[in-house]
């Protein structure tokens, strides 16, 4: 009987629970996440575990993870960078990410702007290659061809490959060639629609696609360097990553299909909500998780979370059921989540008309909220609050404290651009993020 450890890694705060089954006692602990570098927050912890409790790393039986690095990185978190992808796809459907589908989130509003390209034009290559419907090769790839775009790519410091041809969910056999070919060429992350997306829609399966690609050097060198930290400090129990769907993987599949883990925290705490339900003997409720950057909710109908196939990421809302339009679309089993842009960090700002906004970008934990102290100089929802009274000074029995004073600075900039004072800024935001 050994020790079972947890870890949520969120974008502001990374939470730690410890249960020693042969005592039956529970630890935990919270420390400022550390974004750029997420595994020293988890390694931190587990540090100051072993250290507290006496415990050896070989008494570590297990270890869950769950997290919110990918989609911190796509909701524009403070510091944090997209790696530079390319997209290699069949001529003439270069624009397929532009053109997207008709969805909008708001029908009637004609000055909305849809979400960024996340592939530069530059970067999206055609290739002179095609499949039928029916899975025959019409045209095969010109091997020299794909080796002079590789070359170019690796010059431009390219860091990872998305590769999606028409109809190849019938027959990869041309992305498997290019798919070769880029390994060859020296690219380490490489992601084929053949092993990200196999289903029909070339639009979904190439975005999901091209998130997979743009999430494989972070989340791969993250989890290395967190398989390396560990077994540093002698814990080499097998690690276990929650998926969207609420399953579990290993760190090798994660590695290669990060997209499938890509709500992993949100999805956390539904089970978990779901399981207390259970133990409550309560068939329907409704679990509500706000975060640093994120607020979520989602319904456990007899005792059940409801479950998708596609979503949205990095929208400012979205719902599973309701893809809105203003994220980039992924197919993969997820727990139903509604999602919006409401966190703790979102940072409260002006737009060039006067008007007040609320997120999508999070101050992350570093340099987090203003009212931290940590030079935080942009007011977020933390900040509103503690100026409304509606937070304490003190948190986590005083271990904690927070900073009235600085909050009020940092909203005080962004009133004045809204020609309101402080307190009606701070009540404004906390009614948009309610709406």
């Amino acid at each position: 009987m050994g020790v079972k450890i947890s870890i949520d890694v969120g974008g502001t705060f990374t939470d730690f629970v410890a249960y020693d089954s042969e005592s039956g006692r529970f630890y935990l602990l919270k420390l400022d996440s550390t974004p750029e570098e997420p595994e020293k927050a988890v390694l931190r912890t587990c540090e100051y575990f072993l250290k507290d409790s006496g415990k050896k790393g070989e008494d570590i039986e297990v270890v869950l993870h769950v997290g919110t690095v990918g989609t911190n990185l796509f909701r524009g978190q403070l510091k944090l960078r997209l790696p530079k992808t390319a997209l290699i796809t069949t001529k003439g459907f270069r624009d397929v990410l532009v053109i997207g589908r008709q969805n909008r989130p708001e029908l009637y509003n004609v000055f909305f702007e849809k979400p960024k390209p996340l592939v530069e034009r530059r970067f999206r290559v055609e290739v002179d290659e095609r499949v039928d419907a029916q899975g025959r090769v019409l045209k095969h790839v010109n091997e020299e061809e794909i080796n002079l775009v590789f070359t170019r790519l690796k010059k431009e410091g390219v860091e990872a490959i998305a590769i999606s041809f028409l109809n190849s969910y019938i027959n990869p056999r041309n992305e498997q060639i290019v798919e070769k070919k880029a390994k060859e060429a020296g690219f380490q992350h490489v992601s084929a629609a053949y092993n990200v997306d196999r289903e029909a829609r070339e639009y979904e399966r190439t975005s999901t696609t091209v998130v997979n690609a743009i999430l494989k050097p972070v989340v791969v060198s993250y989890l290395n360097r967190l398989r390396f930290g560990l077994s540093s400090l002698g814990i080499r129990a097998s690690v276990y990553i929650l998926l969207s769907s609420g399953g579990l993987s290993d760190i090798d599949e994660v590695s290669s299909r990060p997209v499938a883990a890509v709500e992993s925290g949100p999805a956390a705490g539904v089970v978990a909500a779901a399981a207390l339900a259970d133990t409550m003997q309560l068939g329907n409720v409704i679990s509500f998780d706000m975060g640093g950057t994120t607020a979520k909710a989602c319904a456990v109908v007899e005792g059940k979370p409801g479950m998708v196939t596609e979503f949205e990421l990095g929208g400012k809302v979205h719902a599973g059921r309701m893809v809105k339009g203003s994220g980039y679309p992924i197919r993969v089993p997820c727990i139903d989540l509604a999602e919006v842009s409401a966190g703790g960090g979102s940072i409260i700002w002006v737009t060039e008309g006067g008007a007040v906004e609320v997120g999508p970008i999070s101050a992350g934990a570093s340099p987090g909220p203003a009212c931290y102290g940590k030079g935080g100089k942009d007011p977020t929802v933390t900040d509103a609050n503690l100026t409304l009274n509606r937070l304490p000074q003190n948190l986590l029995d005083g271990k904690f404290q927070i900073n009235r004073t600085l909050a009020r600075r940092a909203l005080r900039r962004v009133a004045d651009e809204a020609g309101v004072d402080v307190t009606e800024l701070a009540i404004l935001a906390i009614r948009l993020i309610n709406l």
